[in-house]
């Protein structure tokens, strides 16, 4: 499968990040200018050769540092409460369906709307409804359902904090198909991504082994991993990933990967010729044409 890589429309992106992550905190104003100017040197550099995860990991690091706290912790234990408040309701949403793992799948997908690096509010009682009755633009359901059955244990990469809390309910469903399950959080904090303080914040921990990457890049960059972590990532026989960060560092990668996500940016929703906003459960293996997945199968799945 094909890099996705920078482009053009990427550096206003670049720079819509710096000013969200500086709307989360109360500073002075100039210094806010002062870290605005200095991280147009990082969107400078960026390497039109590598994914945007690359230029908005090192964006993202300059303002922490410049800083010196990470803006988003307050707005990620926000989210965490919220999506605490929902988790029984979302459990019974899965419990009583037709079909859970289905249902579980969807909510994992909707949750995934919980991204700081791109919107500054989400809606996400309506991306709960979206999930789970609008229409997954390229669904491979069937595939990974059919790929866990011949599965016992699996890793999954989790995102967003919030988000984690409907990941929690879809890695509780597959534990009680009898999957042991491994998920990754990062290793430093980066946007409002997820680390081991929010899966111990949202019960992650106590119901499935918890690890960090050992990195905080935005997405998974495996050459900034630690071995221990690569050869973790390599040995499993099934990876679920979660998020659009991860898609875009990790769609290259030869491993049996499905990608859960949303399309939250024109620029990946051209590539993946889809509209923007749509939601997604992607095969990695299977036969890939950017901007032509008419190719692939679409259906959604009986239950």
């Amino acid at each position: 499968m094909e890099r996705f890589k920078v482009h053009i429309d990427c550096f206003p992106c670049f720079l819509k990040q710096v000013t969200i992550a500086l709307s989360q905190v109360e500073a002075d104003e100039s210094l806010k200018v002062m870290i605005l100017k200095e991280t147009l040197q990082e969107i400078q550099r960026a390497d039109v050769s590598k994914t945007p995860a690359h230029t908005t990991t090192f964006i993202h690091r300059r303002v922490r540092e410049l800083l010196g706290y990470d803006p988003f912790k307050e707005i990620k234990q926000r989210y965490n409460l919220s999506a605490l408040r929902l988790y029984p309701r979302l459990k019974s949403m899965v419990e009583e369906s037709k079909d859970p793992l289905w249902t579980a799948v969807r909510l994992a997908i909707a949750g995934n709307a919980i991204d700081f690096g791109i919107y500054t509010e989400i809606d996400v009682e309506a991306e709960i409804e979206r999930a789970l009755k609008g229409e997954i633009a390229v669904d491979d359901y069937r595939d990974f359902r059919d790929a866990l059955d011949g599965t016992a244990e699996l890793l999954y990469l989790v995102d967003n904090a919030g988000e984690i809390v409907f990941d929690r309910i879809l890695i509780e469903t597959l534990s009680r198909m009898g999957k042991e399950v491994t998920a990754v959080v990062k290793g430093g904090p980066v946007i409002n991504d997820s680390t081991a303080e929010d899966a111990a914040e949202t019960g992650l921990q106590e119901i499935c082994k918890v690890v960090d990457n050992g990195s905080d890049a935005v997405g998974i960059i495996l050459e900034w991993c630690p071995e221990g972590f690569r050869e973790l990532f390599y040995s499993a026989p099934l990876i679920i990933s979660k998020g659009q960060g991860n898609f875009e560092t990790l769609m290259d990668v030869d491993r049996k990967i499905y990608f859960l996500f949303q399309a939250k940016c024109r620029v990946v929703a051209d590539f993946l010729g889809v509209e923007e906003r749509s939601m997604l459960l992607i095969e990695r293996e299977k036969p890939f044409k950017p901007s032509g997945l008419e190719e692939r199968t679409l259906e959604s799945p009986l239950h």
